[in-house]
C-alpha cells in the first residue's frame, strides 16, 4: 500500500436512509416482533396526535394534560406489562418499553404519569398484595378509573430509603395508625390511592418496611403540590402528609417486608426509564436533523458543516447502543432472567446519553433552542430530573462498582 493514497480525494458516499422510526441504523425493527413493532407504531399516532401539539404549552403553564389520562387507559397502557385477568394488557416487556419510549418522546412528564401507575402502584399491589386487593384495585388502575402514586422518599431520606422516618403502628384490631411524610411524589394531588412504605412497630431494622394502600381521602392525609419547578413541569409532582392516619387491616399488603419489596418496585420503573429516555433522545435527534438541513448560514445548510455533523453522528451512535441494551435486557425480563444490576447499568447509561442528546440539540439549534416550540430544552430540563429520580446517576455508579468488586462503597 502506498501513502500517497492517503492524499488522494474521499470518494462520495451513498446515503444511508434512516427508518421511519428515526435511529434504526441497525434494523432493530427487524428483531422486535409484529406485535410490538404495531403497538409502537400505535402509541406513537397518539404521541403525534395529541400530545407533541399541546405539551409545550403544558410545560409553560406547568399543567400536566389529565385529559389524556382515558384515552391512555382505554388504549391499555396502564399496567400494561400485567396479567390479563386483572384487566391489564399482558403485554411482553419489550412491548411495555416500547410504550414507555413513545410516551417519552412526547414528554418525560407524560411517561412518568404511565410508569408511576404500572410500575410504582400496579405492580406492588399484583406482586405484594392479596388476591382480594389485586381483584379489587388493578381493574380500576387500569381504566383510570383510580390514580395512583407511590410514597418512599423523604426530604430527607432520598438515596437512603432505609432511614426513612414515616411509622406504622398496628392497633389491637389489626388495623395501623401512619406518621410521617413523603416528598418528590408524582401524581400526588390528583391521587385517589397511594402505595405507602412505612417502618412498623417491629424495630428500626429495614426488615420492618411495609406497603400500605391508603386512600387519599382518609383522615390525616394531605397532599401539597410542589411549586416552583424548573423541570418536569408538565408534571404533577407533590408532598405527602400523614397526620395520625388510620386504615383498616387490609391496607396492608401482606406479602411486602424488608427494603427489599419497594426497591423491586424501583426495578421496574427503572426498567421503563430505560426505554423511555431513548424516546426523548429521539425526539430531540429527529429535530436536529430536520433543523440541520433546514437552517441556513453562510448559505449552505447547517448540516453540511463539520462540527454539526459530528453532534449527528455522535447522537445517532450513542442512541443505537442505548436501543441495542434496552432491547437485550427487556427480552431478558421476559425469559426472567434479568437482575436490578442490569437495569442500573441501563438506567445510568441511557440517561446519560439522552442528557447529552438534548443539550447538543440545543446547542445546534443555537438561540431557537431556548423556545418552546422546540422540544430540546423541555427534554434537556426534564432528563435532569430521570437523572436524578429513581436512583441517581451516582447511585447506580455505585451499585456497577460494587458488582464489579465486591466493595460496598455505601458504608
Amino acid at each position: 500500500m502506498s501513502f500517497d493514497t492517503l492524499s488522494d480525494p474521499i470518494p462520495a458516499l451513498p446515503s444511508v436512509e434512516l427508518s421511519a422510526h428515526a435511529a434504526d441504523l441497525f434494523n432493530i425493527d427487524a428483531a422486535l416482533t409484529e406485535e410490538e413493532r404495531a403497538i409502537r407504531d400505535t402509541v406513537r399516532a397518539f404521541v403525534d396526535e395529541k400530545i407533541i401539539p399541546i405539551i409545550g404549552q403544558c410545560y409553560v403553564d406547568g399543567r400536566f394534560p389529565a385529559e389524556l389520562i382515558p384515552e391512555m387507559a382505554e388504549m391499555g397502557l396502564l399496567g400494561s406489562s400485567l396479567p390479563e385477568e386483572y384487566g391489564c394488557a399482558g403485554l411482553s416487556s419489550v412491548a411495555y418499553g416500547l410504550i414507555m419510549q413513545e410516551l417519552e418522546r412526547g414528554d418525560s412528564g407524560i411517561r412518568s404519569f404511565a410508569s408511576v401507575q404500572g410500575a410504582l402502584v400496579m405492580y406492588p399491589i399484583f406482586a405484594f398484595g392479596s388476591e382480594e386487593q389485586r381483584r379489587t384495585y388493578l381493574p380500576r388502575l387500569a381504566k383510570a378509573e383510580l390514580i395512583g402514586c407511590f410514597g418512599l422518599t423523604e426530604s430527607d431520606y432520598g438515596s437512603n430509603p432505609s432511614g426513612m422516618i414515616t411509622r406504622a403502628r398496628q392497633q389491637p384490631d389489626g388495623s395501623w395508625i401512619i406518621n410521617g411524610g413523603k416528598m418528590w411524589i408524582t401524581n400526588g394531588n390528583m391521587a385517589d390511592i397511594a402505595i405507602v412504605w412505612a417502618k412498623t412497630e417491629d424495630g428500626d431494622s429495614d426488615k420492618s418496611i411495609r406497603g400500605f394502600i391508603v386512600h387519599t381521602d382518609t383522615p390525616g392525609f394531605s397532599v401539597k403540590e410542589t411549586k416552583g419547578k424548573l423541570s418536569l413541569r408538565a408534571s404533577v409532582t407533590s408532598e405527602l402528609v400523614f397526620e395520625d392516619v388510620h386504615v383498616a387491616a387490609n391496607a396492608l399488603l401482606p406479602n411486602s417486608g424488608g427494603l427489599k419489596s419497594p426497591l423491586m418496585c424501583l426495578t421496574q420503573a427503572r426498567y421503563g426509564i430505560s426505554w423511555g429516555v431513548l424516546g426523548a433522545a429521539l425526539a430531540c435527534f429527529e429535530e436536529a436533523v430536520s433543523y440541520a438541513k433546514n437552517r441556513v448560514m453562510f448559505d449552505r445548510p447547517i448540516g453540511g458543516f463539520q462540527i454539526q455533523q459530528v453532534r449527528l453522528a455522535d447522537m445517532l451512535t450513542e442512541i443505537v447502543k442505548g436501543q441495542l441494551v434496552a432491547l437485550h435486557l427487556g427480552r431478558l425480563k421476559d425469559a426472567g432472567n434479568f437482575t436490578p444490576v442490569q437495569v442500573s447499568l441501563a438506567k445510568r447509561n441511557n440517561v446519560h446519553i439522552a442528557t447529552e442528546a438534548a443539550r447538543e440539540t440545543r446547542r445546534l439549534l443555537g438561540g431557537n433552542g431556548i423556545l418552546a416550540e422546540y422540544a430540546a430544552m423541555r427534554h434537556m430540563a426534564n432528563l435532569e430530573s430521570v437523572y436524578t429520580y429513581e436512583g441517581t446517576h451516582d447511585v447506580h455508579s455505585l451499585i456497577l462498582g460494587q458488582a464489579i468488586t465486591g466493595l460496598n462503597a455505601f458504608k
